[in-house]
């Protein structure tokens, strides 16, 4: 069984996988769908617990919501700066 690192290495690896994944199907809509879509992503990209504080210290309770809001971050950030959809 891998290591630690080797493991965190490789989950990373198919994230980064996953999100590309995501933000090329997301060009792919048309753009009115697109545009609903990153809006409801948008919705998403900062927590509305009262913890949105960037010099607040995560808890372990925070950190898996705090890791999918930047998680939707990401992925609209990478829709942002992948060319326009085409039409193949």
């Amino acid at each position: 069984m891998p290591d630690i690192d080797t493991r965190l290495t490789q989950i990373e690896g198919r994230m980064i996988a996953h999100r590309r994944l995501l933000a090329r199907l997301v060009l792919r809509l048309a753009p009115d769908l697109q545009a609903d879509l990153l809006g409801w992503i948008e919705d998403r990209e900062i927590l509305h617990d009262g913890q949105e504080d960037p010099g607040s210290l995560p808890t372990e309770l925070s950190v898996l919501p705090l890791s999918i809001a930047e998680e939707f971050q990401e992925i609209r950030k990478l829709v942002a700066t992948m060319p326009p959809r085409r039409d193949d």
